[in-house]
């Protein structure tokens, strides 16, 4: 039992470390943008991995939250992609703060993984986010949304201490090019949502966000997009890097 604790510390210690850089090919990289579509495009598949795209999203909701000085009563996440993020703040500002950081987080959450899994950190950044979602788990209010927290859980645990490090790299790339796709996704969904399926305004945070400051709603999705806009951009500068390296 001494032996297998110690090779499991040792195991999470290693993954904290920077490893080698993954050595992406131009093959992989057309892969990879294609299983991020595969993922986020078709009913099917989103079905499945809009699941995670909304618990990033709420937990967004959540962090903003918490670093506005806000108190956190409950994350609700449903199996019909749907969440709500219960806070309470004597301050406007503050709920404007943490009503906006939802679409913009799983952008933000891709981004941060492509740059790990380009700059040796994958592991890391994959052992990171697993900690944040089991501590959001004192969180969670409906059984829907802990079985979704605890699945990918479950997934990044296997990942970061039974995957090899230089696979792993591979997989953060892979999941955060996923996340950037998913980002616009929704986003497509919330314009969708305004232009066309109107009597659902009552979801949307952009409505929401208007309703408590009288900015119009047109402008807190132009403030959305230039945000995941902003984040492909980053995701895209060691992207490009390959490619050119490839050429």
């Amino acid at each position: 039992m001494n032996v297998i604790s110690e090779q499991l510390w040792n195991r999470i210690a290693e993954v904290f470390s920077r490893t080698a850089i993954p050595h992406v090919t131009l093959i992989e990289l057309g892969v990879v943008l294609a299983l991020a579509t595969a993922l986020s495009i078709p009913r099917a598949t989103w079905k499945y991995f809009g699941l995670l795209a909304t618990a990033t999203h709420e937990l967004g909701h959540a962090f903003a939250a918490v670093t506005s000085g806000q108190r956190l009563s409950g994350i609700t996440l449903r199996l019909d992609h749907s969440g709500t993020t219960t806070s309470f703040s004597r301050g406007r500002l503050a709920a404007v703060w943490s009503g906006f950081w939802g679409y913009p987080v799983p952008a933000l959450t891709g981004a941060a993984l492509v740059s790990s899994g380009f700059g040796g950190w994958g592991p890391a950044a994959l052992a990171t986010g697993t900690l944040i979602l089991a501590a959001s788990l004192i969180f969670i209010r409906n059984f829907a949304g802990i079985f979704i927290t605890v699945a990918a859980i479950a997934a990044g645990a296997v990942l970061v201490l039974f995957v090899p490090d230089q696979f792993t790299g591979h997989v953060a790339i892979s999941l955060g090019v996923a996340l950037l796709v998913a980002a616009v996704r929704d986003l497509a969904k919330l314009t969708n949502v305004h232009l066309r399926r109107r009597d659902r305004l009552a979801s949307s945070d952009a409505y929401i966000l208007y309703r408590a400051t009288a900015v119009p709603s047109v402008i807190w999705i132009a403030l959305f997009i230039a945000v995941v806009a902003g984040c492909w951009v980053v995701a895209w500068q060691p992207i490009s890097a390959t490619l050119a390296a490839g050429a």
